[in-house]
């Protein structure tokens, strides 16, 4: 642990409340949902899939928060920096993520749009199928950044989702410059192949100015970032350029690259997958929690394998367990 700073990561996300349900296969399509994949909806469309959903599930959710939880259940010390309307919604992502642990004082919103929410249709294979209404985490201002935490975290981690909006891609740019210019170090979540087929030119320019130290990507996005389709050349043509890449492969495991050295572990075994949803998050989470500790490369990703594995034994994006418990027992 960073004992130089107060945080070990800082992350700045969308601020979103995640409403899961089982779905038939048959529902996707009567949907026209894209299966296994993300979609972006207006206020119309959320209410009409939330009209189609089953009995819900409502946790606190959204990609970076949730790879903050993971690192609080391991023992970090954790703060989110996200936009939540003053409503119901935003009151619960506030209490489950303080719950958590995670210290969270960005000040709500007032008026609409409402606190975001994904409706998630978990088929039975354990694919989810997520439509996000982005709402209010869209309105993330520069002036609402806590820039003391931001400069006394040993990492801030950026959500790529979140760079869609101009006015948090803004507020992220600015925390770059803080976190940079107090000797701290920036990792980014690729998040979406869509998001990389906007912003890929930012992302790439990013990487150039040496602006990100440690880099989240799969597969797919790695050869969307890159435009190399073979893995490997992809992966070797981000690690000249960025001091930590971390690349996940789904069920063939993960491979990180850090200072010319090569790391790659098998995904963790698992009685059985029940949702998929959060298993890179998580993953980050595993693998910065070894970061900031210290760990080998190999551990690191041990970690990271660990963290995914517990969460897609279960309904939901984060753990259900101590997994800080659960890392001393399987990894140390």
């Amino acid at each position: 642990m960073n004992e130089a700073a107060r945080y070990d990561v800082i992350a700045i996300g969308n601020a979103i409340v995640d409403v899961l349900a089982h779905s038939r296969d048959e529902v996707i399509d009567e949907l026209g949902l894209t299966r296994g994949g993300m979609t972006l909806v207006d206020t119309a469309r959320a209410e009409e899939l939330y009209a189609h959903m089953g009995p819900t599930a409502q946790v606190s959710g959204g990609s970076a928060a949730n790879t903050l939880a993971g690192l609080a259940s391991l023992g970090a010390r954790c703060a989110f920096i996200g936009q939540v309307a003053d409503d119901q919604l935003g009151e619960v992502f506030a209490h489950d993520i303080r719950a958590a642990g995670i210290d969270f004082t960005t000040p709500a919103r007032a008026g609409d749009p409402p606190t975001a929410r994904c409706m998630i249709f978990v088929t039975p294979d354990a694919q989810r199928t997520m439509n996000t209404f982005l709402g209010a985490s869209q309105f993330l201002p520069a002036e609402v950044l806590d820039l003391d935490a931001i400069a006394d975290s040993a990492v801030l981690y950026l959500e790529g989702y979140l760079w869609d909006p101009e006015e948090p891609r803004a507020a992220m740019r600015k925390a770059i410059d803080t976190a940079r210019n107090a000797g701290r170090k920036v990792a980014f979540t690729l998040s979406d192949a869509f998001v990389i087929d906007r912003h890929g030119d930012d992302f790439r320019a990013l990487i150039a100015q040496g602006q990100i130290d440690i880099l989240f990507a799969n597969a797919v996005e790695l050869a969307a970032l890159t435009g190399i389709d073979d893995f490997d050349e992809a992966l070797a043509s981000l690690s000249s350029k960025v001091p930590v890449v971390v690349a996940t492969r789904g069920e063939d495991g993960a491979v990180a690259t850090a200072g010319g050295e090569r790391a790659q572990v098998p995904a963790e075994p698992v009685a059985r997958v029940v949702d998929t949803t959060g298993a890179g998050d998580l993953f980050a989470a595993g693998f910065l929690f070894g970061h900031v500790r210290g760990r080998p490369l190999d551990e690191c990703l041990r970690l990271g394998a660990l963290c995914a594995s517990e969460v897609i034994s279960h309904f939901g994006a984060r753990p259900e367990v101590d997994l800080a418990r659960l890392a001393a027992e399987r990894v140390g």
